[in-house]
Protein backbone atom coordinates (compact mmCIF):
# COMPACT_ATOMS: atom_id res chain seq x y z
CA UNK A 1 0.00 0.00 0.00
CA UNK A 2 1.67 3.26 -1.10
CA UNK A 3 0.53 7.06 -0.73
CA UNK A 4 -0.95 8.01 -3.71
CA UNK A 5 -2.54 11.34 -3.48
CA UNK A 6 -2.77 13.87 -0.80
CA UNK A 7 -5.40 16.97 -0.65
CA UNK A 8 -5.94 19.45 1.73
CA UNK A 9 -9.29 22.12 2.21
CA UNK A 10 -9.23 25.50 3.45
CA UNK A 11 -12.49 26.26 5.05
CA UNK A 12 -14.03 28.69 6.39
CA UNK A 13 -17.36 29.69 7.45
CA UNK A 14 -19.24 32.55 9.15
CA UNK A 15 -21.05 31.92 12.54
CA UNK A 16 -24.81 34.10 13.50
CA UNK A 17 -23.42 34.98 16.25
CA UNK A 18 -19.80 36.50 16.61
CA UNK A 19 -17.78 35.68 20.34
CA UNK A 20 -14.64 37.17 21.93
CA UNK A 21 -11.56 36.10 24.10
CA UNK A 22 -8.47 38.41 25.36
CA UNK A 23 -7.29 38.31 21.98
CA UNK A 24 -9.31 38.91 19.66
CA UNK A 25 -13.03 38.84 18.23
CA UNK A 26 -14.26 35.75 15.74
CA UNK A 27 -16.78 35.94 13.50
CA UNK A 28 -16.29 32.77 11.24
CA UNK A 29 -14.86 29.48 11.98
CA UNK A 30 -12.03 28.05 9.97
CA UNK A 31 -9.98 24.54 9.74
CA UNK A 32 -7.46 22.98 7.04
CA UNK A 33 -8.35 19.56 6.88
CA UNK A 34 -6.01 17.35 5.36
CA UNK A 35 -6.98 13.68 3.41
CA UNK A 36 -4.51 11.06 2.54
CA UNK A 37 -5.57 8.43 0.28
CA UNK A 38 -3.79 5.54 -0.64
CA UNK A 39 -3.14 3.33 -4.26
CA UNK A 40 -5.88 0.59 -2.30
CA UNK A 41 -8.33 3.16 -1.98
CA UNK A 42 -7.90 3.63 1.31
CA UNK A 43 -8.70 7.54 2.90
CA UNK A 44 -7.30 8.93 6.21
CA UNK A 45 -8.82 12.43 7.32
CA UNK A 46 -6.17 15.12 9.35
CA UNK A 47 -6.69 18.54 10.49
CA UNK A 48 -4.59 21.70 11.46
CA UNK A 49 -5.28 25.04 11.13
CA UNK A 50 -3.71 27.98 9.15
CA UNK A 51 -3.33 28.29 5.13
CA UNK A 52 0.53 28.62 5.71
CA UNK A 53 0.42 24.76 6.64
CA UNK A 54 -1.20 24.27 3.78
CA UNK A 55 1.79 25.20 2.00
CA UNK A 56 4.00 23.34 4.36
CA UNK A 57 1.77 20.04 3.30
CA UNK A 58 2.30 20.44 -0.91
CA UNK A 59 5.77 21.94 -0.75
CA UNK A 60 7.56 20.55 1.85
CA UNK A 61 5.59 16.97 2.94
CA UNK A 62 4.30 15.43 -0.56
CA UNK A 63 7.17 14.85 -1.65
CA UNK A 64 8.68 12.82 1.05
CA UNK A 65 5.12 10.99 1.14
CA UNK A 66 4.16 10.41 -1.94
CA UNK A 67 5.04 6.76 -3.04
CA UNK A 68 5.67 6.02 0.99
CA UNK A 69 3.85 3.27 2.99
CA UNK A 70 1.74 4.60 4.96
CA UNK A 71 1.87 2.30 7.78
CA UNK A 72 4.99 3.09 9.15
CA UNK A 73 3.65 5.88 11.28
CA UNK A 74 6.86 6.28 13.12
CA UNK A 75 9.38 6.20 10.43
CA UNK A 76 7.45 8.90 8.69
CA UNK A 77 7.11 10.81 11.66
CA UNK A 78 10.39 11.09 11.98
CA UNK A 79 11.58 11.67 8.68
CA UNK A 80 9.07 14.65 8.25
CA UNK A 81 9.60 16.37 11.82
CA UNK A 82 13.43 16.20 11.03
CA UNK A 83 13.10 17.97 7.66
CA UNK A 84 11.55 21.13 9.93
CA UNK A 85 13.09 20.74 13.02
CA UNK A 86 17.03 20.82 11.43
CA UNK A 87 16.31 24.27 10.49
CA UNK A 88 14.05 24.78 13.52
CA UNK A 89 10.73 25.23 11.76
CA UNK A 90 8.65 22.45 13.25
CA UNK A 91 6.78 24.81 15.54
CA UNK A 92 3.62 27.21 14.16
CA UNK A 93 2.57 26.43 10.67
CA UNK A 94 5.49 23.22 10.32
CA UNK A 95 4.02 21.46 13.57
CA UNK A 96 0.29 21.90 12.44
CA UNK A 97 0.98 19.98 9.30
CA UNK A 98 2.74 17.51 10.73
CA UNK A 99 0.10 17.04 13.03
CA UNK A 100 -2.81 16.81 9.83
CA UNK A 101 -0.60 14.30 8.34
CA UNK A 102 0.06 11.87 11.43
CA UNK A 103 -3.64 11.82 12.27
CA UNK A 104 -4.69 11.17 9.01
CA UNK A 105 -1.97 8.35 8.99
CA UNK A 106 -3.46 7.12 11.73
CA UNK A 107 -7.23 6.63 10.47
CA UNK A 108 -5.61 4.96 7.00
CA UNK A 109 -4.27 2.41 9.93
CA UNK A 110 -7.40 1.73 11.55
CA UNK A 111 -9.37 1.21 8.50
CA UNK A 112 -6.81 -0.76 6.88
CA UNK A 113 -7.21 -3.28 9.78
CA UNK A 114 -10.48 -3.03 10.79
CA UNK A 115 -9.56 -1.31 14.31
CA UNK A 116 -10.61 1.94 15.92
CA UNK A 117 -8.12 4.51 17.09
CA UNK A 118 -8.23 3.23 20.04
CA UNK A 119 -7.58 -0.51 19.69
CA UNK A 120 -4.65 0.63 17.70
CA UNK A 121 -3.63 2.93 20.87
CA UNK A 122 -3.52 -0.46 23.22
CA UNK A 123 -7.38 0.11 24.24
CA UNK A 124 -9.41 1.87 26.51
CA UNK A 125 -8.54 2.13 30.08
CA UNK A 126 -11.82 3.43 30.20
CA UNK A 127 -15.34 3.21 28.75
CA UNK A 128 -16.17 6.48 28.23
CA UNK A 129 -14.42 10.25 28.64
CA UNK A 130 -15.56 13.24 30.79
CA UNK A 131 -15.99 16.33 29.14
CA UNK A 132 -16.71 20.20 30.16
CA UNK A 133 -18.54 22.41 28.25
CA UNK A 134 -16.15 25.55 26.60
CA UNK A 135 -18.07 28.87 26.21
CA UNK A 136 -18.75 31.45 28.45
CA UNK A 137 -17.18 33.62 25.73
CA UNK A 138 -17.89 37.60 25.58
CA UNK A 139 -20.48 38.79 23.53
CA UNK A 140 -21.87 42.18 22.18
CA UNK A 141 -24.39 42.06 24.66
CA UNK A 142 -22.45 43.72 28.18
CA UNK A 143 -24.57 42.46 30.52
CA UNK A 144 -24.90 39.09 32.48
CA UNK A 145 -28.32 37.83 31.58
CA UNK A 146 -26.93 35.74 28.20
CA UNK A 147 -23.74 34.84 30.02
CA UNK A 148 -25.99 33.19 33.20
CA UNK A 149 -28.37 31.75 31.22
CA UNK A 150 -25.63 29.91 29.10
CA UNK A 151 -24.03 29.02 32.13
CA UNK A 152 -27.20 27.43 33.71
CA UNK A 153 -27.64 25.72 29.89
CA UNK A 154 -24.77 23.78 31.27
CA UNK A 155 -25.69 22.54 34.23
CA UNK A 156 -29.18 21.33 32.84
CA UNK A 157 -27.63 19.59 29.89
CA UNK A 158 -25.51 17.45 32.71
CA UNK A 159 -21.88 19.01 32.33
CA UNK A 160 -20.08 18.56 35.90
CA UNK A 161 -17.72 21.52 35.00
CA UNK A 162 -17.57 24.81 32.17
CA UNK A 163 -14.30 27.11 31.55
CA UNK A 164 -15.34 30.84 30.89
CA UNK A 165 -12.61 33.31 29.05
CA UNK A 166 -11.25 36.36 31.43
CA UNK A 167 -8.39 38.82 29.96
CA UNK A 168 -10.81 40.53 27.94
CA UNK A 169 -11.98 43.12 30.58
CA UNK A 170 -10.41 44.96 33.41
CA UNK A 171 -9.09 42.81 36.36
CA UNK A 172 -11.83 43.82 38.39
CA UNK A 173 -14.34 43.95 35.88
CA UNK A 174 -13.35 39.66 34.91
CA UNK A 175 -13.79 38.72 38.66
CA UNK A 176 -17.21 40.44 38.68
CA UNK A 177 -18.23 38.19 35.69
CA UNK A 178 -16.82 35.17 37.22
CA UNK A 179 -18.58 36.03 40.49
CA UNK A 180 -21.63 35.90 38.53
CA UNK A 181 -21.24 32.61 36.69
CA UNK A 182 -20.61 31.14 40.49
CA UNK A 183 -23.38 32.43 41.76
CA UNK A 184 -25.59 31.19 38.70
CA UNK A 185 -24.51 27.68 38.33
CA UNK A 186 -23.53 26.66 42.42
CA UNK A 187 -20.70 25.72 44.09
CA UNK A 188 -21.16 21.60 43.24
CA UNK A 189 -19.86 22.40 39.40
CA UNK A 190 -15.91 22.87 38.34
CA UNK A 191 -15.34 26.14 37.07
CA UNK A 192 -12.43 26.76 35.22
CA UNK A 193 -10.92 30.50 33.76
CA UNK A 194 -8.94 30.66 30.70
CA UNK A 195 -6.68 34.02 30.34
CA UNK A 196 -5.51 33.19 26.63
CA UNK A 197 -2.04 34.60 27.51
CA UNK A 198 -3.41 38.06 28.34
CA UNK A 199 -1.75 38.63 31.17
CA UNK A 200 1.94 39.62 32.62
CA UNK A 201 2.85 37.84 35.66
CA UNK A 202 1.90 40.13 38.52
CA UNK A 203 -1.49 41.25 36.66
CA UNK A 204 -1.57 37.04 36.95
CA UNK A 205 -0.48 36.85 40.36
CA UNK A 206 -3.21 39.64 41.30
CA UNK A 207 -6.16 38.06 39.31
CA UNK A 208 -5.46 35.11 40.79
CA UNK A 209 -5.78 35.81 44.24
CA UNK A 210 -8.69 37.76 43.62
CA UNK A 211 -10.72 34.79 42.23
CA UNK A 212 -9.58 32.15 45.33
CA UNK A 213 -12.68 32.16 47.16
CA UNK A 214 -15.28 31.25 43.76
CA UNK A 215 -13.28 27.93 43.74
CA UNK A 216 -12.08 28.07 40.74
CA UNK A 217 -10.30 24.66 39.41
CA UNK A 218 -7.79 25.69 37.02
CA UNK A 219 -6.37 28.99 35.49
CA UNK A 220 -5.36 28.36 31.75
CA UNK A 221 -2.66 30.44 30.04
CA UNK A 222 -2.12 33.16 32.37
CA UNK A 223 0.84 34.18 30.62
CA UNK A 224 2.87 33.98 27.52
CA UNK A 225 2.73 30.38 26.42
CA UNK A 226 6.43 29.98 25.77
CA UNK A 227 7.20 31.66 29.15
CA UNK A 228 8.71 28.97 31.57
CA UNK A 229 10.02 31.00 34.75
CA UNK A 230 6.56 33.88 34.12
CA UNK A 231 4.13 30.72 34.82
CA UNK A 232 6.68 29.26 37.80
CA UNK A 233 6.23 32.77 39.31
CA UNK A 234 2.53 32.57 39.08
CA UNK A 235 2.12 29.24 40.47
CA UNK A 236 4.54 30.15 43.53
CA UNK A 237 2.43 33.74 43.71
CA UNK A 238 -1.28 32.83 43.84
CA UNK A 239 -3.57 30.13 44.82
CA UNK A 240 -4.72 28.64 41.94
CA UNK A 241 -3.56 25.86 40.01
CA UNK A 242 -2.02 25.95 36.67
CA UNK A 243 -3.03 24.73 33.14
CA UNK A 244 -1.61 25.52 29.59
CA UNK A 245 0.11 23.83 26.96
CA UNK A 246 -2.13 24.11 24.17
CA UNK A 247 0.11 25.34 21.85
CA UNK A 248 3.04 23.10 22.44
CA UNK A 249 4.05 21.51 19.19
CA UNK A 250 5.84 18.90 20.42
CA UNK A 251 8.35 17.48 22.93
CA UNK A 252 11.16 19.82 23.03
CA UNK A 253 7.90 22.92 23.65
CA UNK A 254 6.60 20.50 26.53
CA UNK A 255 9.78 19.17 28.36
CA UNK A 256 10.40 22.07 30.22
CA UNK A 257 7.09 22.77 31.60
CA UNK A 258 6.93 19.20 32.28
CA UNK A 259 10.23 18.29 34.26
CA UNK A 260 10.29 21.85 36.02
CA UNK A 261 6.35 20.90 37.06
CA UNK A 262 5.50 24.53 35.40
CA UNK A 263 1.94 23.28 35.53
CA UNK A 264 -0.62 21.76 37.26
CA UNK A 265 -2.44 20.51 34.39
CA UNK A 266 -0.90 19.90 30.84
CA UNK A 267 -3.34 20.48 27.81
CA UNK A 268 -1.71 19.68 24.27
CA UNK A 269 -3.36 19.79 21.03
CA UNK A 270 -3.81 16.89 18.52
CA UNK A 271 -3.78 19.32 15.91
CA UNK A 272 -0.48 20.68 16.96
CA UNK A 273 1.24 18.95 19.41
CA UNK A 274 2.39 16.44 16.18
CA UNK A 275 -0.40 14.68 16.05
CA UNK A 276 -1.68 11.62 18.00
CA UNK A 277 1.48 10.00 17.99
CA UNK A 278 3.72 13.08 19.87
CA UNK A 279 0.61 13.69 22.52
CA UNK A 280 0.84 10.07 23.31
CA UNK A 281 4.68 10.84 24.17
CA UNK A 282 3.93 13.95 26.04
CA UNK A 283 1.14 12.69 27.88
CA UNK A 284 3.19 9.82 29.51
CA UNK A 285 5.78 12.53 29.86
CA UNK A 286 3.04 14.22 31.88
CA UNK A 287 1.55 11.51 33.58
CA UNK A 288 4.93 10.25 34.77
CA UNK A 289 5.68 13.85 36.68
CA UNK A 290 2.18 13.31 38.27
CA UNK A 291 0.59 16.47 35.96
CA UNK A 292 -3.18 15.68 34.58
CA UNK A 293 -3.59 15.67 31.03
CA UNK A 294 -6.99 17.12 29.45
CA UNK A 295 -6.42 17.56 25.86
CA UNK A 296 -7.62 21.47 24.51
CA UNK A 297 -9.64 20.58 21.58
CA UNK A 298 -10.71 23.45 19.01
CA UNK A 299 -11.79 22.25 15.69
CA UNK A 300 -13.97 19.68 13.89
CA UNK A 301 -15.59 16.09 14.51
CA UNK A 302 -11.92 14.86 13.44
CA UNK A 303 -10.06 16.88 15.86
CA UNK A 304 -13.02 15.69 18.34
CA UNK A 305 -12.46 11.89 17.33
CA UNK A 306 -8.83 12.05 17.88
CA UNK A 307 -8.86 13.37 21.06
CA UNK A 308 -11.70 11.26 22.52
CA UNK A 309 -9.77 8.26 21.38
CA UNK A 310 -6.39 9.31 22.83
CA UNK A 311 -8.36 10.15 26.34
CA UNK A 312 -9.77 7.08 26.80
CA UNK A 313 -6.01 5.75 26.74
CA UNK A 314 -4.81 7.67 29.65
CA UNK A 315 -4.18 5.78 33.08
CA UNK A 316 -5.75 7.99 35.74
CA UNK A 317 -3.47 10.31 37.62
CA UNK A 318 -2.62 9.73 40.35
CA UNK A 319 -3.94 6.28 40.52
CA UNK A 320 -6.96 5.39 42.52
CA UNK A 321 -9.26 3.08 43.80
CA UNK A 322 -12.40 5.28 42.05
CA UNK A 323 -10.66 7.47 39.84
CA UNK A 324 -12.88 10.53 39.39
CA UNK A 325 -12.75 13.18 36.81
CA UNK A 326 -11.18 16.35 37.57
CA UNK A 327 -9.75 14.41 40.34
CA UNK A 328 -7.93 11.76 38.96
CA UNK A 329 -9.22 11.49 35.31
CA UNK A 330 -9.11 12.97 32.59
CA UNK A 331 -11.56 15.33 31.20
CA UNK A 332 -11.68 16.51 27.74
CA UNK A 333 -12.50 20.05 26.17
CA UNK A 334 -15.83 19.82 24.15
CA UNK A 335 -16.51 22.94 22.41
CA UNK A 336 -20.03 24.68 22.84
CA UNK A 337 -19.47 27.87 20.56
CA UNK A 338 -21.46 28.17 17.40
CA UNK A 339 -19.15 26.23 14.84
CA UNK A 340 -20.68 24.86 11.39
CA UNK A 341 -17.47 22.74 10.11
CA UNK A 342 -17.81 21.17 13.51
CA UNK A 343 -21.43 20.27 13.56
CA UNK A 344 -21.79 19.28 9.84
CA UNK A 345 -18.53 17.85 8.56
CA UNK A 346 -18.98 14.64 10.11
CA UNK A 347 -22.45 12.49 9.16
CA UNK A 348 -23.08 11.67 12.99
CA UNK A 349 -21.49 15.00 15.67
CA UNK A 350 -20.74 14.10 18.48
CA UNK A 351 -22.41 14.68 21.46
CA UNK A 352 -22.23 15.34 25.15
CA UNK A 353 -24.47 12.51 27.67
CA UNK A 354 -24.52 14.01 31.40
CA UNK A 355 -21.22 15.54 30.76
CA UNK A 356 -19.74 12.29 28.63
CA UNK A 357 -19.03 11.35 25.45
CA UNK A 358 -19.30 7.65 23.67
CA UNK A 359 -15.68 6.84 22.64
CA UNK A 360 -15.92 6.28 18.61
CA UNK A 361 -16.09 2.41 17.42
CA UNK A 362 -15.49 2.29 13.84
CA UNK A 363 -12.36 1.78 11.61
CA UNK A 364 -9.51 4.61 12.22
CA UNK A 365 -11.00 7.60 13.69
CA UNK A 366 -14.64 6.21 13.50
CA UNK A 367 -16.39 8.90 11.66
CA UNK A 368 -17.65 9.18 8.03
CA UNK A 369 -16.95 13.11 6.19
CA UNK A 370 -19.66 14.28 4.16
CA UNK A 371 -17.28 15.30 1.29
CA UNK A 372 -20.48 17.29 -0.24
CA UNK A 373 -20.13 19.95 2.92
CA UNK A 374 -16.64 19.67 2.83
CA UNK A 375 -16.44 21.06 -1.12
CA UNK A 376 -19.51 23.44 0.22
CA UNK A 377 -17.29 25.36 2.66
CA UNK A 378 -13.73 25.30 0.87
CA UNK A 379 -12.35 28.45 0.05
CA UNK A 380 -9.02 26.76 -0.97
CA UNK A 381 -8.45 23.51 -2.20
CA UNK A 382 -4.48 22.23 -3.03
CA UNK A 383 -3.61 18.40 -4.34
CA UNK A 384 -0.39 16.85 -5.00
CA UNK A 385 -0.21 13.38 -6.94
CA UNK A 386 2.23 10.67 -7.63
Amino acid sequence: MKIDRIETFLLESPIDEPFGWSQGWAESRSALICKLTTDTGIEGWGECSGAPSQSVIHDCFAPLLLGRDPSNINALWHHLHHSLHNDNLAGGFGGGALSSIDIALWDIAGKGSGKPLVDLLGGPVRDRVAVYATGLYYREDPGYAQLIAEAQSYVEDGYKGMKTKIGGLSVAEDVERVAAIRGAIGDSRFLMVDANKAYSVSTAIDIGKRLEGLNIHWFEEPVIANDVDGYLKVKAGQPLALAGGEVWYNRFDARDFIVRRAIDIAQPDARFIGGISEFRDVAASANAMGLQVNPHVWGSSIMIAASISLTATFAPCPYARTPRPYAQEPVMEFDQTPNPIRNDLASQPFEANKGYVAIPDGPGLGIQIDETVLERLCIHKRESRS
